[in-house]
């Protein structure tokens, strides 16, 4: 059909339409008079074989039949695929009462958390100073960057590392969170992320002087505090049960470019290192008689280094999958 015009007034359906019938290539149309109040404007839905129109009653009761007539137009046929008689009506709303009903129950059953707005209370103002913390760690990189040039690569750390100290120490949080069952976000991709990221922070970054002025650092930061710019507040805003989709979007959008670069710039960050733990032996641990021997830091980076990859590995799956469950498309019911 072409052209529908299709409305209701008065309670009575107008269809009008131009397509192809019994009478071939015509103007075809038809009214029906309901035989009690329905909403006023119908959902329509057009596809190649036919026409789908969808009226709302206005009050959900049984009627006796459709239209206000007695007789029902030879036109109309009802589709027994879909149709339900008065038992089967009554039967339905009757489980969907029953399973509200059973709702009710089990959730009763369920004691009330009497620490439930103290923990919501801490979990926002735990994201909140992260966020502002990473957001001033980003702008000021920025600005420095643009008044600087590629000098401001060299002193990252000298300007950034205490700002960075207090956020890495604070996201230790995010593995006691997980662990007591106040988010329900797994242990394992939160203790890989924050652990790893303190590991290259303290002990690479914090104990070598000689890797603090190297310009690998500038990134390893930057890395970190874009991708927090968006996982912070969307994380905030959960808490108080609301979602801003474009904000959901970058969340599970943004670290897929971003991840991979941050676990390439702390893979450079260890490359750089090892050659300077190497020549200076530190935290190089000495077996005791009768072995005897002692076992270069640098080859436990090397070792590291491995396992670093297979953390960001095991990280992408567990993104990966989040995305598709915040974004991926969703699944009718069946009714």
């Amino acid at each position: 059909l072409q052209n529908p015009d299709i409305a209701i007034t008065d309670n009575v359906l107008h269809f009008r339409a131009q397509g192809h019938g019994a009478k071939g290539d015509n103007i075809y149309e038809f009214q029906i008079e309901f035989l009690e109040p329905v909403e006023p404007k119908p959902v329509c839905r057009v596809t190649q074989r036919q026409l789908n129109i969808t009226v709302q009653k206005k009050e959900s009761n049984w009627w006796e039949r459709l239209t206000k007539q007695e007789k029902r137009p030879l036109f109309l046929a009802p589709d027994f695929d879909r149709w339900l008689d008065e038992s089967d009506a009554e039967m339905e709303l009757k489980e969907k009462e029953e399973e509200k009903i059973n709702k009710m129950k089990i959730e009763s059953r369920v004691p009330k958390d009497p620490f439930k707005h103290l923990k919501k209370g801490y979990l926002i103002m735990y994201n909140l100073v992260q966020f502002l913390g990473f957001s001033w760690i980003f702008v000021n990189m920025t600005v420095r960057l643009f008044i600087l040039g590629k000098d401001s690569f060299y002193d990252t750390f000298h300007t950034i590392a205490d700002m960075m100290y207090f956020c890495q120490t604070l996201a230790l949080m995010e593995v006691l969170n997980s662990l007591i069952g106040l988010v329900r976000s797994p242990l394992i991709p939160a203790v890989i992320q924050v652990l790893g990221r303190n590991f290259i922070l303290f002990v690479i970054l914090g104990s070598l002087e000689e890797m603090q002025s190297k310009a690998v650092v500038f990134f390893v930061f930057y890395f970190w505090s874009i991708i927090e710019l968006f996982r912070y507040p969307y994380y905030m805003l959960s808490c108080i049960g609301i979602e801003w989709k474009p904000l959901t979007w970058l969340r599970y959008t943004s670290w897929i470019p971003l991840y991979p670069l941050g676990g390439l710039a702390e893979a450079v960050c260890l490359i750089q290192s090892i050659p300077i733990f190497s020549e200076t032996g530190k935290f190089s641990l000495g077996l005791p008689n009768p072995l005897n021997v002692t076992i270069p830091f640098s080859f436990l980076l090397q070792i590291y280094l491995i396992a670093l990859f297979l953390g960001i590995f095991v990280n992408f799956r567990y993104l990966y999958k989040q995305r598709k469950q915040h974004l991926g498309p969703k699944k009718r019911k069946m009714k």
